[in-house]
């Protein structure tokens, strides 16, 4: 687990593996192997998640800002535009990721429902 949270926290192989006190060869073979792949797979994505959870707790603050200059009449034409159409792309985003989820969600429950029980078969 060292070895990850280097990975993760240095800039290449060979600083990692030096934070750890192993050599970057070793490193390097440990990264071909598939549980470790797993391990560091699911290790950088809670430090994604994390991260995005930190951001979507700005989200609010950020939609405030942007509606803020978008009305501002102080503010030069162009930023304005850019605010409103920042305010939409982010819209149409949400919903289309929001039908995307549903219906991936739709498919995974399609092929559940579709795959053979080989329970019986099982010892």
């Amino acid at each position: 687990m060292d070895a990850i949270v280097a990975l993760l926290s240095h800039r290449s192989v060979g600083e990692a593996a030096q934070a750890v006190g192993i050599g970057e060869t070793t490193l390097y073979r440990w990264l071909q192997d598939s549980v470790f792949q797993e391990a560091y797979r699911d290790a950088k994505f809670e430090v994604v998640q994390q991260a995005l959870s930190q951001l979507q707790q700005t989200c609010g603050e950020a939609a405030d800002v942007l509606r803020e200059i978008m009305k501002d009449q102080e503010v030069p034409p162009y930023t304005r535009v850019v605010a409103a159409r920042t305010i939409l792309e982010t819209s149409i985003r949400a919903v289309e990721i929001d039908t995307l989820v549903a219906r991936i969600e739709k498919l995974e429950q399609f092929i559940e429902e579709q795959t053979p029980d080989l329970s019986k078969y099982r010892k």
